[in-house]
């Protein structure tokens, strides 16, 4: 993820267009309850996640080491996550594709995964994570070209959504889930003082190929989890997200304080504005998605983002946010 350069057009909801708005709104306000969440404290109060386990997933994944694009590491990854979600009853497959490498234009293959929950639901919640690492921690100041195993900025949201995945079979709501790991979220290479390569690519993939070639379902929703393991956790709402994908923002936030969960932020504009897997989701594929973000992290892109930088209390207060978002959803879909 990065920060956009120059100014970014502040879009508001307007950009949901048509048919999508329409489905969009159906699913949010059929009901009344998903964009405002119902308010019963007893519905909320019970809702469980395992931090610690999902930390020490978190540990295991870093157990890998580097997990670049296209490397030994990433197929070791995505192994794991293959194992352990087909285990707990999960749909997978991997959505390939192929880009050039940017230092010397030979073919690499990429791969999105792709685990879906209940597959027969037609209307369907997107939440993602991109499973990359970048390949050097760019910004160390001791060691721009050393080894990065990206803990928070990569390992953090596949570690949350291992542990979701416990909790899908049960999942009262009727509509259908799918996990969505984005590969090639920031495939750049160091050259001089600059960059080669390209951001979400993986992202952008998966956008134009639901753009493209519609498939049966719909996503209703969808929601990124970035950098959600800083033991420092401080999630305000990011400005795109709540440009493009407004009812989800506020869903989110709405079930965050009937959790009493204090790394949530409200802040009366939003603090960051920021370019990661969110935008293709929404601008190409028009999926209203919030990115879920603690951009305030010093170790952001340095060999200092390691678990010791997380902590399994951060995992679990994004994991009781989302499942507890997930639970207030229509019970009979829209």
């Amino acid at each position: 993820m990065r920060k956009p350069d120059g100014q970014t057009l502040f879009l508001g909801s307007a950009i949901l267009g048509g048919a999508v708005l329409a489905l969009y709104l159906a699913f949010f306000h059929g009901n009344g309850q998903a964009g405002n969440p119902r308010q019963p404290e007893a519905d909320l109060a019970t809702i469980p996640f395992n931090g610690q386990r999902s930390y020490q997933v978190l540990k295991d994944i870093c157990a890998i080491g580097r997990r670049v694009s296209g490397s030994q590491g990433m197929a070791a990854q995505q192994k794991l996550l293959g194992d352990h979600f087909r285990a707990i009853g999960g749909d997978v497959r991997l959505q390939t594709f192929r880009v050039r490498h940017p230092e010397d234009g030979s073919p690499v293959e990429m791969a999105n995964m792709i685990v879906q929950w209940h597959p027969q639901r037609l209307q369907r919640i997107l939440l993602c994570a991109h499973y990359d690492t970048r390949p050097f921690p760019d910004r160390d100041p001791i060691n721009p070209r050393g080894r990065f195993i990206g803990a928070n900025d990569g390992g953090s949201g596949v570690a949350l959504l291992m542990e979701l995945a416990h909790h899908m079979r049960a999942l009262k709501t009727r509509v259908g889930v799918d996990f969505v790991f984005f590969d090639a979220e920031e495939y750049l290479f160091p050259k001089g003082t600059g960059t080669l390569g390209r951001f979400f690519l993986g992202s952008t993939h998966f956008a134009t190929q639901y753009r493209d070639k519609p498939p049966a379902h719909k996503y209703v929703a969808g929601v990124l989890l970035d950098m959600v393991g800083d033991r420092d956790l401080q999630i305000y709402v990011e400005k795109k997200s709540l440009a493009y994908a407004p009812k989800v923002t506020d869903g989110l936030w709405n079930t965050a304080r009937a959790l009493k969960v204090a790394q949530f932020h409200d802040r009366p504009r939003p603090k960051h504005d920021i370019e990661d897997d969110h935008v293709p989701l929404n601008r190409i594929a028009r999926i209203p998605t919030c990115d879920l973000i603690d951009f305030d992290y010093p170790q952001w892109h340095t060999t200092r983002d390691n678990v010791r930088a997380c902590s399994g209390e951060s995992l679990r207060a994004v994991g009781r946010v989302v499942l507890g978002w997930l639970e207030t959803l229509p019970a009979t879909g829209p």
